[in-house]
């Protein structure tokens, strides 16, 4: 089995560096798109018995990451990446990209970086900061 490299993605200008990267430093590895739907941004509560999030919204949510994908993949092909694959989770996105390595023989998380720095970092945290202090795999950060 070829190399296998994770890339969490969305919208940002850094997660289109960290595909750019991945497939151009990789040709050869399995570049896995991941996207995560986080539900906590329409108002879900993980303890709820009853998500409180609107259907539509979720909705939206999956076409747009669809939508993603088709971008980043040619993105991916245009540097050189052959074999992509596309991933949806709905979680935290920390946890999210942490347990998808661990469970399907992730070799490497390539990321990018939003480039938080002083107060904001310390407030709110860094999804990157956090994967690379958790993640049982090398994590790349680009930025």
């Amino acid at each position: 089995m070829g190399k296998r490299i994770l890339v969490p993605v969305d919208e940002s200008t850094q997660a289109r560096t960290a595909v750019e990267f991945a497939a151009e430093n990789s040709p050869d590895a399995t570049l896995i798109l991941l996207h995560v739907i986080n539900p906590a941004e329409a108002g879900y509560s993980p303890g709820a018995s009853v998500p409180t999030f609107p259907e539509e919204w979720f909705e939206t949510r999956k076409t747009t990451a669809e939508a993603l994908f088709d971008e980043l993949t040619a993105v991916a092909e245009e540097f050189g990446a052959d074999d992509v694959e596309r991933v949806t989770e709905v979680g935290r996105p920390t946890t999210a990209i942490v347990e998808y390595a661990d469970e399907h023989d992730v070799d490497q998380i390539v990321m990018g970086s939003h480039g938080r720095a002083g107060v904001s970092r310390i407030l709110l945290g860094s999804v990157a900061e956090t994967v690379v202090r958790r993640a049982t795999v090398p994590v790349t950060v680009v930025r």
